[in-house]
């Protein structure tokens, strides 16, 4: 049956594999998320993506544990806002708080995880389910631009772009989460030592929990760190491989 086909090759190629990029792309795309990720005008742009992680993993959280989740907010400054109803304490709202920060280095966790595999189409078709996913949840106009933007451009590589373009956009898109998740963890740092920030998820974590906030900022940090470390193993695979200190 044509259908039946014709689902079977998508799940075929969804599912392949492909083959491994060279080296240099491997560091090429590293240099450029972490330019990226250390200039200020790039950074200032590309941190939107960043806050949709960031936002995605409250609201995951959030309905995880059983919170009544009403809606996404992401604004031009970068900054955004998941609203979720529940109990104000508990384990549901920590983990919901929680979520936030360490949602963009375990995404790219995860992204270097399935690009160890080769899954480079795989990765990209589930970037777009999220993203559209996000949408159904998005309140205001600017986070539905951002991610219809967004998501337009990791279905527009996806579709019409050769696999070589694939591999470059796949690999530079998860060290950016990977460096991505790091810095913000920074900002925050230096944010709440100036007074500019007393109702950050790590103060609101430090009044449900006995941890303070420099702890949780801690916390943060350590899960950022290891996610890069991690995830930039899991990446430098073809490096490895053609230094033969793989198997």
């Amino acid at each position: 049956m044509p259908l039946i086909d014709g689902l079977t090759t998508l799940w075929d190629t969804l599912l392949s594999a492909q083959p491994d990029p060279p080296p240099l792309l491997v560091v090429l795309t590293a240099v450029a998320a972490l330019v990226v990720v250390a200039t200020r005008l790039p950074w200032r742009i590309a941190r939107n993506a960043v806050t949709i992680a960031h936002e995605g993993g409250h609201a995951l959280a959030a309905l995880l544990t059983g919170r009544r989740l009403h809606g996404i907010r992401l604004h031009s400054d970068t900054s955004g806002l998941t609203l979720s109803a529940g109990r104000p304490s508990g384990p549901g709202m920590i983990l919901t708080l929680l979520a936030g920060y360490v949602a963009p280095s375990l995404l790219g966790l995860g992204g270097a995880w399935l690009l160890a595999g080769n899954r480079i189409t795989l990765l990209l078709w589930l970037a777009v389910a999220l993203l559209l996913a996000m949408l159904l949840l998005i309140r205001n106009l600017f986070g539905a631009l951002s991610l219809l933007v967004t998501g337009g451009v990791v279905l527009a590589v996806s579709w019409y772009t050769s696999p070589q373009v694939q591999a470059a956009f796949a690999w530079t898109s998860v060290w950016f989460l990977l460096f991505g998740g790091v810095r913000p963890v920074f900002e925050l740092r230096r944010q709440r030592s100036r007074g500019r920030m007393p109702e950050s998820d790590a103060d609101q974590l430090a009044r449900l929990t006995p941890v303070p906030p420099l702890a949780w900022v801690g916390v943060f940090l350590l899960v950022a760190v290891g996610a890069l470390v991690a995830g930039g193993l899991l990446l430098a695979g073809p490096i490895l491989a053609d230094a033969g200190l793989t198997g």
